[in-house]
């Protein structure tokens, strides 16, 4: 029973022991390489055989000892613990050959002893302080069967609870250095989990800044596309107002040049009233009072000066008034017009008056003169002793009633247009003979090209322009500006302008029929209608036409001028017609080309009339003349050559219309012509 009790005393002082004192827990389980030792299978250390070996060869002297002690002198159990657990420990590394070669007796009871202290030991781990109980109850039986070398296994105990301590602490270390790699492992997870934190915290502030960025991106955008709005805006006002100032500065610039040309116009009929007025004073002034015609005593003209001193009287008053008012208006101008138009119908009628009383006069001296004849022929018949040969007098009565001198009142009338003529030379004398005055000089230029150059456009192919140009030419001779040459024009810049264009512009129709229409014949009829409308609408120009024309081509007066005392050929050359240049006179063929050029030009002029003009007025210078001028070239002896041209030339311009308004008698005419007047070219 000895090893018996030695379990229980070595129970008892495990129980007493620190370790004996700790509770555990079986759901340790994490911490296995701390209670290792506690939980492994009971095994004895390679070194227990050499425990019990030094333990058996000092047993014998001190069991007197051992016997004699009592429990309170030994070691508490509380340090016996650990010492304990490394005994257990160490025996579970394997067994000391010292026990395997020498076992005995007392060496088994020793290992039973220790078997049951490590079994115990496992007992007290697992199940705590629910055994304390027990093993103070059993303390007095432990302590009885406590052999004598309880001191020797103490000492061993002891020993190995130094080891044990050691082991502890180095596995304490072991557990400290794992805890601390634990610690930097944890570190360095929670190093990297803060890191990813920053990261992820930088990313996160990153897209905040760049969902702000990206918001201020917008933001400043739209702030930009609201600026360019405004902007915009600001432009589109800017150019409305621009375009408003731009059309107010318009408005007043149209404004000024309205007003500048008002009174540029204003001044233009106030210079045309003062053109009226001199040309009406100018054709009052021919109105005499006290003329009285050498062959025509019983003709009375104060009637006519009466009205022609009415007419001024008004014209004055109108001149004055507008005066008073500052510019004259449109209507004043055309008061003034119709008052000169006045003026000169009454100067017409009174020319017609004369010419219709000389023309009675005439008559009636013909009559006479033919009554006469016929008493002298019958006194000459009676006289006479011996009949001529019937031949002869057939020959007689062919020729008789021929002239080579044209009438009195055709040649009146002819002196009458070559004094006009020469008159209205007079009058702008001052602006033809200017030399020194480059100003006047520049207005004659000027007024030249704008009465010529119309009528030297005037073609066979001109019909579209045709009223262009006649509108041209009337509104220069109105007292219109007219662009020419890139210069605007009128007769209203010199006193003498209207006189000078009316000239002109009939000496310019007169040379397009020597020229234009003799090389090309049809050219007459677009000349002769324009012609025509301004001879109708200013008939002083048919007058100066008419001139022109009788000086360059005397056939059309008819007339043929005599050779006279003391004048050259060369002269009477001129006066024939001819163009006599150093002395040479031009050609036949050249002259009845120039002659038949003229005639088809009056003879066009005689039948034609402006279509847009006032249709219900008569012809200014109609058949009538043309049936005139006819019926006396029929009534003088033929010139050879000339008289022949001239009438054919005539009659296949104007014959259809002559025919046409006199029908019987222009068949007469033509029987006349054919049966009495050709044979007397042989």
């Amino acid at each position: 029973m000895e090893p018996r009790q030695l379990r229980w005393e070595t129970l008892a002082a495990l129980r007493t022991s620190s370790k004996g004192q700790l509770s555990y827990c079986r759901h340790w389980l994490q911490d296995e390489d701390i209670l290792e030792g506690c939980t492994s299978p009971l095994v004895l250390s390679r070194y227990s055989g050499w425990v019990l070996d030094r333990v058996i060869g000092q047993s014998a002297p001190e069991t007197a000892y051992s016997g004699s002690s009592t429990p309170k002198e030994s070691t508490p159990l509380t340090n016996r613990s650990p010492s304990l657990e490394k005994i257990t420990s160490v025996s579970c590394q394997g067994s000391s050959p010292l026990l395997s070669t020498e076992p005995s007796e007392t060496k088994v009871t020793l290992l039973l002893i220790l078997y049951s202290v490590t079994d115990f030991a496992c007992m007290l781990t697992t199940q705590g302080n629910e055994n304390f109980s027990l093993l103070e109850m059993d303390q007095e039986v432990i302590s009885a069967v406590l052999p004598s070398k309880v001191t020797e296994v103490e000492g061993c105990i002891r020993m190995y609870e130094e080891m044990h301590r050691l082991k502890g602490k180095e596995g304490l270390r072991q557990r400290q250095e794992q805890q601390e790699q634990m610690v930097r492992a944890v570190y360095d997870l929670a190093s990297e989990q803060l890191k990813r934190f920053d990261e992820l915290k930088e990313l996160k502030q990153h897209q905040e800044f760049q969902d702000l960025q990206e918001v201020m991106e917008k933001s400043s955008k739209e702030a930009q596309g609201q600026q360019e709005k405004l902007k915009e805006e600001h432009r589109h006002r800017a150019k409305v107002l621009n375009l408003r100032l731009r059309e107010a500065e318009q408005q007043r610039q149209r404004q000024e040049e309205l007003e500048r040309l008002r009174k540029e116009e204003g001044q233009e009929r106030l210079r045309r009233l003062y053109s009226i007025q001199e040309e009406v004073l100018q054709l009052n002034q021919q109105i005499d009072p006290n003329y009285r015609h050498k062959d025509l005593p019983r003709i009375d003209l104060s009637a006519y000066s009466n009205r022609g001193n009415q007419i001024c009287g008004l014209v004055s008053g109108l001149i004055r008034t507008t005066s008073e008012r500052g510019f004259p208006s449109q209507a004043d101008v055309a008061n003034t017009e119709r008052a000169l138009q006045e003026m000169r119908g009454l100067i017409s009628s009174m020319q017609q008056e004369i010419a219709a009383a000389v023309e009675e006069k005439r008559r009636r001296d013909e009559e006479e003169e033919r009554q006469k004849q016929k008493e002298l022929l019958k006194k000459e018949q009676v006289k006479a002793q011996t009949p001529a040969p019937a031949q002869q007098s057939g020959g007689k009565q062919q020729k008789e009633g021929l002239q080579v001198k044209a009438e009195e009142s055709t040649m009146q009338w002819y002196q009458q247009l070559q004094d006009a003529a020469e008159q209205c030379i007079a009058s702008f004398s001052g602006i033809s003979n200017c030399k020194d005055n480059n100003e006047v000089k520049k207005i004659k230029t000027d007024l030249q090209k704008a009465a010529t150059i119309p009528v030297s456009q005037i073609s066979r192919i001109a019909g579209s322009q045709l009223r262009e140009i006649f509108d041209k030419i009337n509104n220069l001779l109105s007292g219109k500006s007219v662009l020419s040459g890139g210069r605007t024009v009128s007769v209203t810049q010199h006193p003498q302008g209207l006189d000078f264009v009316y000239y002109k512009l009939a000496e310019k129709f007169v040379n397009q029929g020597e020229e234009e229409v003799a090389s090309h014949r049809d050219a007459a009829f677009p000349i002769a209608v324009v012609a025509s409308g301004i001879w109708e609408m200013h008939p002083r120009v048919g007058d100066l036409f008419l001139a022109h024309l009788h000086k360059k081509c005397p056939y059309s007066v008819p007339f043929y001028p005599a050779l006279k005392e003391g004048t050259s050929m060369e002269e009477y050359q001129r006066m024939l017609g001819y163009q006599v240049k150093d002395s040479k006179v031009e050609e036949q063929d050249h002259f009845l080309k120039r002659m038949s050029g003229l005639i088809r030009l009056y003879a066009a002029i005689i039948q034609l009339r402006w279509p847009y003009g006032n249709k219900q007025g008569t012809h200014p210078h109609g058949l009538n003349y043309g049936w005139r001028w006819l019926a006396q070239m029929l009534n003088m002896e033929p010139l050879a050559d000339v008289t022949a041209t001239l009438l054919l030339h005539f009659l296949e311009v104007c014959g259809n219309a002559l025919m046409k308004q006199y029908q019987v008698q222009f068949w007469k005419m033509m029987l006349l012509i054919r049966e009495d007047y050709i044979p007397r070219y042989d």
